[in-house]
């Protein structure tokens, strides 16, 4: 996992965003996996966004893949109300912004894109920097169950 001190900065870009792009109803970083990193989600259950956000990114990559795009970089829904779109933030990670209708489509792709890169740094970052079990070691001993902290979210 990310270690706290990134996740803060990861709720920090995401919040920026979130006031550089005033049609944005949310902002979500998780895992490729599934796990929240960080997000700013008013009114969203954020725990089941990640997990549909990883399950959409298994489909999309199947999809570049078997039709040879390349790798996975950005995918866009558009509902009756708005838009859901995840984009690539390094090989661990990715970005879910949650949009009004009314929003530019091309401000949105280009403020996610950058926002998904400065994000897929900082994770790729703490996860060069986390300690790493030695080769053909069984990794430390497993601990009690601990009930997780809260996840970082906007407050306002």
């Amino acid at each position: 996992m990310v270690p706290e001190v990134e996740v803060q900065d990861v709720l920090a870009e995401l919040q920026r965003l979130r006031a550089r792009v005033p049609l944005l109803s949310g902002a979500l970083a998780a895992s490729t996996d599934g796990l929240v990193l960080a997000h700013d989600t008013p009114g969203v259950e954020a725990e089941g966004v990640a997990a549909l956000t990883a399950a959409a990114l298994g489909v999309s990559i199947r999809m570049t893949d078997a039709t040879g795009r390349g790798g996975f970089r950005e995918l866009l829904v558009r509902g009756e109300t708005g838009y859901i779109a995840t984009y690539a933030a390094g090989s661990s990670a990715v970005l879910t912004l949650l949009a009004e209708d009314r929003i530019n489509v091309g401000r949105l792709h280009l403020e996610g894109r950058r926002s998904g890169s400065r994000i897929g740094e900082l994770v790729d970052a703490a996860l060069e920097r986390a300690p790493q079990p030695a080769p053909g070691s069984r990794g430390p001993a497993p601990r009690a169950a601990q009930q997780p902290g809260p996840l970082p979210h906007r407050t306002t």
